[in-house]
């Protein structure tokens, strides 16, 4: 294998676990439940429409399904982070992310990207939109907005054919229909106050129908409240 083809770094799957100490006064320190903190796998393991065995998440409202089965990260990113947040221990898996990835970033993965790897196919979605779990795993409350801010944010795959995959594996580009329509671009489009990017990408079809609605409301000039969804309950206000 070239050393400059895009793999699997590594694999990381998780349960849901209560964490935090009850009667905490510090918000950050309040009890939580969350499928975040994921552990390496060697593999092989078997990805199926709704992500990798051994995986799960504690809000099924928000987090995994068929349209966000797999959360793919770019391994470039971590050295950024561990300099930011003066951690040294931030590295695949600190974000919840499933897919740790050699080569490829936001700018370079598009939506309905259709991709081989191992003996599955994947289908990039959505960008993620980072909540306030990884704030609260990292103990800085700034850290979803940052995410956001920076556009770090990773990407989630839907599954098109299931099969298993594992530590090595290439991800071998098969389709790319929208090359404009980069995860980057997304992010932009979201979150850039960018009325036109927002409505040019609501029409592409292969992107999430919660995202191509949100968008639909930025491109006619209604934005929601993002502050629930990146600070949650890790403010006391």
């Amino acid at each position: 294998m070239d050393a400059t083809t895009p793999h699997l770094l590594s694999l990381h799957v998780g349960l849901p676990r209560e964490l935090g100490t009850p009667g905490a006064t510090e918000p950050l320190e309040r009890p939580w439940t969350s499928g975040i903190f994921k552990q390496p796998v060697d593999g092989p393991v078997w990805l199926s429409r709704t992500g990798l065995a051994g995986d799960g998440q504690a809000d099924v409202k928000v987090h995994g399904g068929p349209e966000k089965a797999v959360l793919a990260y770019a391994e470039a990113h971590y050295a950024f982070w561990r300099e930011r947040l003066e951690r040294p221990d931030v590295g695949p898996g600190a974000f919840g992310e499933n897919f740790v990835l050699s080569g490829g970033a936001e700018d370079s993965a598009c939506i309905g990207d259709v991709l081989r790897v191992g003996g599955a196919r994947v289908q990039v979605s959505q960008p993620r939109q980072p909540c306030w779990k990884p704030a609260r795993r990292w103990g800085r409350k700034e850290l979803s907005l940052l995410l956001q801010q920076t556009g770090r944010t990773g990407w989630y795959l839907r599954v098109l054919e299931e099969g298993p995959v594992r530590q090595g594996d290439v991800l071998e580009l098969l389709e790319r229909p929208f090359p404009a329509f980069t995860v980057a671009f997304a992010n932009h489009a979201m979150h850039g106050h960018a009325p036109d990017a927002a409505a040019a990408l609501a029409e592409c079809p292969l992107l999430t129908p919660g995202w191509r609605d949100s968008l639909r409301r930025r491109a006619q000039g209604t934005r929601g409240d993002d502050r629930p969804r990146l600070v949650g309950p890790n403010s006391a206000d």
